[in-house]
C-alpha cells in the first residue's frame, strides 16, 4: 500500500511559537479586488509602508485591566482575537505615556522599559495570524484618576479614584486649572517646562512602540484628554504660546506629531484621533455669564467645531501624519452629542483634504457601525464618487462580535479566507 505524503505546515514567519502561517491572512477576500461586486470594504489599502487587505480597523477600547500599566494575559486574549478572525488593523487602547496620564489606576501604559515586554507578547501573535497591530499613545490629563466605568453607578459620571485606591487627584495636569465637572479636582496648570516633558514622553513612548515591533502609532487627541483640552478654547485658557490663537492651541499636538514622527521608522504611518467637534455649540448664545461651576462659567466661549478640525487636518497633512481618526465630544459633560452625524463628519473632512489637494492624508471613521451594511457604506464611493472615509474604526460591534469581519463578509456576499484553523466551520447565515 503507499501511503500519500502530506507536507507539514508552513510555521508563521518570525514567531516564537509554532502556529500555521495565514497565508493569506484571515478576513482577505478570495476574488480580484478590481472586481465591481466587491465592496472597497475589503480591498486593501496601503498606508506607507503598512499594507492592509481589508479596511476593519479594530478602534482603541479601553478595558482597565493593565497591571500597573503593563499588558497582561487579559489583552492577549481579548486584542488577539480579533487578529485571529480577520481584523486587518487592531490598535491598543489608550496606552499612558507618563504614570499620571492613566485614566484609571489600571490603564495601559508605556512610561517605562520594563513595559515593552508584555506589549511585544500581543503584537507577536498578532503577527503571527498575517495582521497588523497599532497603539494609541495618550495622556488624561484633567480626566485622569477615575476608576473603571463598572464601579460607577449614575450614567455619564466618571468618578474620582483617591489614593486609597491607587489614584492620584492631587496631581491632574491641564492647559488651564479646569475641573472636568463639580466634585472633581481641579488639575494643575502645566509650566512651560511640564509640556516640554509631556512631549518628551509621547516621543518615548513611541519609541518603546516600535522596539515592541508595532505597525503603527497613534496619537490621542480626542474626547478631553490632554490634547483635546489644549485645542479647546473652552478649556484652553492659557496666555501663553500654548494658548489664545488656533496656532497656539494646535501647537502641543503638532509638537507631539513632530517628536514622535522623529523616532518612528519613516515607513511606519503615524495616526491621529482627535474629536471633530466638542458638540458644545449650543452654550455658546445660552451659557451663563457667571456659575458656581468651574467649567460652566467657560461654556459660553467659542468650542472647538468642525471648521477648526478641517483647518487642523489640513496642517497636519503636511506634518507627516497618514491618517486622521475622526470621533468627537468628551470635553465637556454638558455635551450635545448627535452620533448619527458622526461619519458624515468624518466625510467633510474628507472632502475638504480632497479639495485642497492633500491625498496622502486618509481619513477614518467610527460611530454607530454595527452591521455589515453600516461598515460597507462608510468606506463605499457613493453616486458622486466620494466615500466617506477610507478606513472604518469599529469598537462595540467587534465586542459583541469579534467575527464581525467574517460574518459581514457572508452577509455581504464576499469569499474570504477564514482562519485556517477553522476551516471546517464556514460562517452561515
Amino acid at each position: 500500500m503507499t501511503v500519500k505524503k502530506i507536507s507539514a505546515s508552513a510555521p508563521a514567519p518570525g514567531a516564537p511559537f509554532f502556529t500555521p502561517a495565514q497565508e493569506p491572512p484571515a478576513g482577505t477576500a478570495l476574488v480580484s479586488p478590481d472586481r465591481q461586486d466587491v465592496p472597497t470594504l475589503f480591498t486593501p489599502l496601503t498606508l506607507r509602508g503598512l499594507t492592509l487587505q481589508n479596511r476593519f480597523v479594530v478602534s482603541p477600547m479601553c478595558t482597565y485591566s493593565a497591571d500597573d500599566g503593563h499588558l497582561t494575559d487579559w489583552h492577549l486574549v481579548h486584542l488577539g482575537a480579533y487578529a485571529l478572525r480577520g481584523a486587518a488593523l487592531t490598535i491598543v487602547e489608550a496606552t499612558a505615556v507618563a504614570p499620571n496620564g492613566r485614566i484609571s489606576p489600571e490603564d495601559s501604559g508605556l512610561w517605562q522599559d520594563s513595559q515593552i515586554a508584555p506589549l511585544k507578547r500581543v503584537v507577536d501573535f498578532v503577527h503571527s495570524q498575517g495582521q497588523k497591530i497599532g497603539i494609541q499613545l495618550a495622556h488624561a490629563g484633567r480626566k485622569a484618576s477615575t476608576v473603571a466605568p463598572w464601579h460607577v453607578t449614575e450614567r455619564g459620571r466618571h468618578e474620582v479614584a483617591g489614593p486609597d485606591v491607587g489614584g492620584w487627584p492631587e496631581s491632574l495636569v491641564a492647559p488651564t486649572a479646569v475641573a472636568w465637572d463639580d466634585g472633581f479636582p481641579t488639575p494643575n496648570e502645566l509650566t512651560a517646562e511640564q509640556i516640554e516633558a509631556v512631549v518628551r514622553g509621547f516621543a518615548d513612548a513611541a519609541r518603546r512602540a516600535v522596539e515592541a515591533g508595532v505597525d503603527t502609532v497613534e496619537i490621542h487627541g480626542a474626547h478631553g484628554y490632554l490634547i483635546s483640552e489644549f485645542l479647546s478654547p473652552i478649556t484652553n485658557q492659557r496666555q501663553d504660546r500654548y494658548g489664545g490663537s488656533f496656532a497656539n492651541r494646535t501647537r502641543l499636538l503638532t509638537e507631539v506629531v513632530q517628536a514622535v514622527r522623529a523616532v518612528i521608522p519613516a515607513a511606519m504611518p503615524l495616526l491621529v484621533r482627535i474629536s471633530a467637534t466638542e458638540w458644545m455649540e449650543h452654550a455658546h448664545a445660552s451659557a451663563p455669564s457667571s456659575s458656581s461651576s468651574p467649567s460652566a462659567s467657560l461654556d459660553a466661549a467659542e468650542s472647538w467645531t468642525i471648521p477648526q478640525s478641517k483647518q487642523l487636518a489640513l496642517a497636519l497633512a503636511d506634518l507627516g501624519v497618514d491618517l486622521l481618526d475622526v470621533s468627537s465630544g468628551g470635553n465637556n459633560p454638558r455635551q450635545q452629542v448627535d452620533p448619527k452625524r458622526q461619519v458624515d463628519i468624518a466625510g467633510e473632512i474628507r472632502a475638504e483634504l480632497l479639495r485642497h489637494g492633500k491625498t496622502s492624508l486618509k481619513i477614518g471613521a467610527v460611530g454607530l457601525v454595527y452591521t455589515a451594511e453600516r461598515a460597507r457604506d462608510v468606506v463605499q464611493l457613493d453616486e458622486g464618487g466620494q466615500a466617506k472615509a477610507d478606513l472604518v474604526f469599529v469598537g462595540r460591534q467587534f465586542l459583541r462580535e469579534p467575527e464581525f469581519v467574517l460574518t459581514t463578509a457572508a452577509k455581504l456576499g464576499v469569499k474570504v479566507q477564514p482562519p485556517i484553523q477553522y476551516h471546517r466551520a464556514p460562517y452561515r447565515l
